[in-house]
């Protein structure tokens, strides 16, 4: 996949939230959820076990990250298996910075290729049935739901036939009173760990975006986003793992 400039049309709500504090210092997010660097580890460990329909010796699997922030995700991809090349795509200039530095071998060796754009915009401009597999940790949930629904819709047009998406992600739960405790808690460990980092900047920052991912235009739920995926055309699509409102989601296109 070529490596193209693009105009920016953004989600705003993605480019705002990790272009300031939070995208520069994105490592804080191991320590007040560290389930989301479980959900990077368990999306890489799907594509180690991945079987590619009509995979053929010596080509190189073609995969597309979505939203690759600082490379956590993007290393978990990498190590799963040797017969990657990963298309890596990111808004925030920030955090891709630090992706390119942390991936730097990588790079070099011709195994990630950095894009920094809006990955709508970039999905739009490829053929279909290009890609064998889309993936993303921690993204799509950042997203507001119009552009959502409308890069699902393209994901599925430029895989091709038998490729997969695979996301690890925060999938709120439908149960909006059990979702509440679930953020309550949540909010809990970033007091702790922002008061014994004495960081009020930090705090104050990912509460807000705490708050903005909750919002109804905004939010992630589990139920509505398995049936946007069925709805474009994808079939099986299964949950591997549950944890709170946290999920790994895979989503294969059917094969011709």
């Amino acid at each position: 996949m070529a490596t193209v400039n693009l105009e920016r049309t953004a989600d705003p709500a993605s480019e705002q939230a990790f272009s300031g504090l939070i995208g520069a210092e994105y490592e804080m997010l191991k320590l007040i959820c560290p389930a989301a660097a479980d959900m990077s580890r368990q999306v890489g460990a799907f594509l180690a076990g991945w079987q590619c329909p009509g995979a053929v010796a010596g080509r190189r699997l073609k995969v597309l990250e979505i939203g690759c922030g600082t490379g956590i995700t993007t290393a978990a991809l990498l190590h799963a298996r040797a017969d990657t090349e990963i298309t890596a795509v990111d808004i925030a200039a920030p955090m891709l910075a630090q992706a390119k530095t942390n991936l730097a071998a990588w790079s070099e060796a011709g195994r990630v290729h950095f894009v920094e754009t809006d990955a709508l915009s970039f999905v739009k401009e490829l053929p279909g049935g290009s890609v064998d597999v889309v993936a993303s940790g921690y993204a799509f949930h950042n997203f507001l739901d119009d552009y959502r629904c409308e890069i699902v819709r393209e994901l599925h047009r430029v895989l091709r036939p038998g490729g997969v998406l695979i996301n690890g992600d925060r999938y709120a739960l439908d149960d909006s009173n059990e979702q509440t405790r679930v953020i309550q808690d949540e909010l809990r460990q970033y007091f702790r760990v922002f008061a014994e980092l004495k960081r009020p900047d930090l705090l104050e920052d990912w509460t807000l975006h705490l708050f903005s991912d909750e919002a109804p235009e905004h939010v992630m739920r589990l139920g509505p986003a398995l049936a946007l995926y069925r709805g474009v055309g994808f079939d099986p699509v299964r949950v591997h793992e549950r944890y709170r409102n946290n999920a790994v989601v895979s989503a294969e296109k059917p094969q011709a």
